[in-house]
């Protein structure tokens, strides 16, 4: 009796249940009828009645963006068939072509550099090189883009370029291959063999050096093969400088696995989000690196997986963080392809937290966002000291034929090769920690204070843009106002003096209209003249320096 009645009270249940669901797939289903209800209308109206034939693609896409719009997130977006191809290459670094860094200087398709174990290198292109032909068709005048598209192409299939070398026309052919983009860098190539990268800064003490530009498929096997190569299993590694500085992000799983790299135990990351359970993870003992000291670099630049890689480490009091404060991309996205050809959704789908509880995330009323550098480790930056960082790191990326061993191994050095007082001051600090192990962190940035001194430098920041869109809308306005009234604009002044000039250190003498001095103001950048070409400033005549 009480198992019939154990089996009724079940099948019951059973019954109950498959009822609720079909009940609310109905709901759903009358939902989604009554939701496109209108939609279909539209198109049908635009279709019958619309003075030209319409494109129903591209309607069909327009919808899909205008829903994907109005979530207002910068990260959620429709990737349509025709753009999946870029979007791949982006995500996943991979794709299929020559192998090289170009750019457009003077009107052609430039090579910054062939990248490591490519066609392009294979081939004996050099930086420098010009490709005035690809295929028999001239480059002068195309977008890097448009240069791109007929590189790129399928396995085997052979591509003919024209280039420039020094004079002389040589003509290449190329057998297009699978390219994998390295994430892993080290500071300076090996003069010996250009493809490889040296990872020790500082030989003497054996310090580190690896900087991750973007969490790819399987870039944390790259690391762990980079802190091999240096002995890092074995205890031969004494220190570590991580940059994440410029890191966007990418694959949450292989920043979990670099973290784990380096914590026997203990939270990486947790994720919530509406759809998803709250899934943790945390390191696990085997595996784990010796116990050397480590300092991560971040900027406000270093976004998503890098904070999270970051956050991690220095939650649990494994690294110090250098720099400045990271971006503040605490959301987790996932790519679901779209039936019959209709591309794919790169959808938002739960926030990160850090080990701490702590969201990432910046919001337009966020004061508090991102990974902050350890109290004493705030090394800010102008926007023209960033620029120097970049062109010097350039430089040191390209693959050449012949190179010469950069000596940064200190900090000064660091500072004039790379103008990277970032890196220098972690260099510092990581030099006293090896020789003084026992001893506390040598503090060789700024106190961060609170949120005041990290506050200040994004004020400036936020400044800065505030005062650039003004002048964009003062010269708009100016535009309005010569249309309004009729007025052809008379010739805007593009140079105020040569190019060639060196002004920052120099002063500007402002008087009145008697000749009076009112002020001299010195310059602290090269940056004077675009701001004075918007302002309400002329040339008086034309001047020549003084002879001495």
């Amino acid at each position: 009796m009480a198992k019939g009645r154990m089996w009724f009270d079940v099948t019951l249940l059973a019954i109950l249940a498959v009822a609720v669901l079909g009940s609310t797939l109905a709901l759903t289903r009358q939902d989604e009828r009554e939701f496109f209800t209108p939609v279909v209308g539209v198109k049908r109206i635009i279709t019958q009645t619309f003075v030209t034939a319409p494109d129903d693609k591209k309607m069909q896409e327009g919808a899909i963006k205008g829903m994907v719009e109005t979530l207002n997130d910068p990260f959620t977006i429709y990737v349509p068939e025709s753009e999946k191809r870029n979007f791949e290459k982006d995500l996943t670094g991979e794709y299929v072509g020559i192998g090289a860094q170009v750019n457009i200087r003077d009107g052609w398709l430039t090579i910054v550099s062939p990248l490591e174990d490519s066609p392009a290198y294979r081939a004996g292109i050099l930086p420098e090189d010009r490709v005035v032909g690809i295929d028999g068709k001239s480059t002068q005048g195309k977008t890097v883009d448009e240069c791109i598209d007929i590189l790129l192409g399928e396995p085997g299939t052979k591509v003919k370029l024209s280039i420039e070398r020094k004079g002389s026309r040589i003509e290449m052919e190329l057998v297009r291959a699978p390219i994998k983009s390295r994430s892993v860098k080290g500071f300076h190539r090996d003069p010996n063999n250009p493809e490889q990268w040296q990872y020790l800064i500082d030989p003497t003490r054996k310090i580190g050096y690896l900087r991750l530009t973007q969490f790819t498929p399987k870039c944390s096997e790259e690391v762990e093969a980079a802190l091999r190569s240096v002995g890092a299993h074995k205890g031969d590694l004494k220190g570590l400088i991580l940059d994440l500085r410029g890191n966007p992000g990418g694959l949450l799983s292989d920043a979990v696995r670099i973290a784990d790299l380096f914590l026997k135990d203990g939270t990486i990351v947790s994720t919530k989000g509406r759809s998803v359970p709250e899934e943790k993870a945390t390191a696990q003992g085997p595996g784990t690196l010796p116990d050397f000291p480590v300092a991560v670099l971040v900027n406000g630049q270093s976004a998503s997986a890098s904070e999270v890689l970051a956050g991690a480490l220095a939650d649990n009091k494994r690294a110090i963080v250098v720099g400045s404060r990271s971006y503040g991309k605490g959301s987790v996205q996932v790519v679901i392809p779209l039936d019959k050809g209709g591309g794919e959704l790169k959808i938002t789908q739960a926030g990160y937290f850090l080990p701490n509880g702590r969201s990432i995330d910046r919001q337009d009323d966020s004061t508090v966002w991102g990974v902050d550098p350890t109290d004493g480790f705030f090394v800010p930056l102008t926007e023209d000291q960033e620029i120097e960082i970049l062109l010097a790191r350039r430089d040191q990326e390209v693959i050449r034929q012949e190179g010469t061993l950069l000596d940064v191994s200190t900090p000064d050095l660091v500072k004039k090769e790379l103008k990277d007082a970032q890196l220098a001051a972690a260099l510092q600090t990581m030099q006293a920690k090896v020789e003084a192990p026992a001893g506390e962190w040598l503090k060789t940035g700024q106190a961060v204070d609170g949120d005041k001194g990290i506050a200040a430098g994004e004020m400036a920041k936020t400044r800065l843009a505030s005062e650039r869109l003004a002048r964009e809308l003062v010269r708009l306005q100016r535009r309005m106002d010569a249309m309004e009234s009729g007025i052809v604009a008379t010739k805007r002044e593009t140079d105020l003096w040569a190019d060639t000039a060196e002004i920052k250190g120099g002063e500007v003498r402002i008087t009145d209209k008697d000749g009076k001095l009112v002020a001299v103001l010195e310059i602290t950048g090269n940056s004077l003249e675009q701001w004075l070409l918007d302002a309400d400033v002329k040339k008086k005549a034309e001047s020549s320096p003084e002879k001495k």
